[in-house]
């Protein structure tokens, strides 16, 4: 049986808590914040914990992690 390949793009998004989670950065953050409230940007600052009906998908993209 061959090894599985990692997503190169997911792995660059994504790291692994030390209980198993995976972190994630919020969407809507980088550009185009002129527009923005200062609480959105508040709120966009921190990172985010990957909910759960997505794990599956993403245990596939990330076999190794």
């Amino acid at each position: 049986m061959p090894k599985m390949k990692t997503n190169s793009a997911t792995k660059k998004r994504f790291k692994r808590t030390g209980s198993g989670k995976l972190k994630r950065h919020h969407a809507r953050a980088s550009h185009i914040l002129t527009k923005k409230t200062r609480k959105m940007k508040r709120r966009l600052r921190g990172g985010a914990i990957v909910d759960d009906t997505n794990m599956g998908n993403l245990d596939k993209l990330l076999p190794y992690r």
